[in-house]
């Protein structure tokens, strides 16, 4: 199946390549990685802020996919409590890597570390300026990239005013509000209420292993084995999002939904 779906979000587009994946088994997305490089030779830096418990563990698995890939040069760049984001080292690994890929865990310990640093202007610059230069993310490491983010929200309790949270993400896909592990955590309702409260965003639910990815001068395309789940609320119709009490049932009328599979394409600037 080949699909487009349109959109009017308007930015500059990205001459980066931005790879998102929902978590899961992710090493066909590192062999995706890998093919992209300029060179398997090319610097690849693992960000490991979104994982609290044994970074360096979960660099090290990563690092040994990626060798097996023919890629020797894996750096784990460490932004932590410990280890601040624009310490000058940092800053220029940043500078340095071809690829950066941001890992699972918490996504809001990204935005906690890197909200208002320099390393986030630089990455946000090489994504909008250098064409070559891929940033890629992973359950966590994907939904922190959008303009917004989802940090709680389960269940039918999604549905109720009050029942999810949203908080500013990276914007370095600054119209998008991504979602992962989707369909496996059953997170339709908190998504549909998430654009709900942010009806100018695109709602991206990704499945596990499967993902989108953003190349300059092309449509995004999904990839992977399972389903895409895209949220349109700029056609709204009706909402009392804005009038219901805390506890109470939030509605809405006009949300256009898609379900997209491997090669179906979203026709968007993003």
């Amino acid at each position: 199946m080949s699909s487009v779906i349109p959109s009017s979000a308007a930015t500059a587009t990205p001459q980066g390549t931005i790879v998102v994946l929902g978590g899961g088994y992710d090493d066909p997305t590192l062999a995706l990685l890998a093919e992209l490089l300029p060179a398997r030779t090319a610097r690849i830096e693992i960000l490991t802020t979104a994982t609290a418990h044994e970074p360096a563990r979960t660099h090290a698995a990563y690092a040994r996919v990626l060798h097996k890939l023919g890629c020797p040069h894996v750096g784990h760049l460490q932004v932590d409590e410990d280890h601040p984001a624009d310490a000058l080292a940092t800053l220029a690994r940043l500078r340095a890597a071809a690829l950066v890929f941001l890992t699972g865990g918490d996504q809001e310990r990204l935005t906690e570390l890197l909200l208002g640093t320099e390393f986030l202007e630089v990455l946000r610059r090489r994504c909008q300026h250098e064409t070559g230069f891929i940033l890629a993310g992973t359950s966590a490491g994907a939904s922190a990239l959008g303009g917004q983010m989802l940090v709680a929200g389960r269940g039918w309790r999604s549905l109720l005013a009050g029942g999810i949270e949203v908080i500013p993400g990276l914007a370095i896909l600054p119209n998008l509000l991504i979602d992962q592990h989707f369909a496996e955590r059953a997170r339709y309702p908190r998504l549909l209420h998430a654009v709900l409260a942010h009806p100018t965003l695109l709602g991206l639910g990704l499945s596990e292993e499967t993902g989108v990815i953003f190349r300059p001068g092309r449509a995004p395309e999904v990839f992977g084995d399972e389903v895409v789940v895209l949220v349109d609320g700029r056609h709204l119709t009706a909402s009392n999002y804005a009038t219901q009490p805390a506890g109470q049932p939030i509605g809405g009328q006009g949300f256009r939904l898609s379900l997209l599979v491997k090669g179906d394409k979203i026709e968007a600037e993003i």
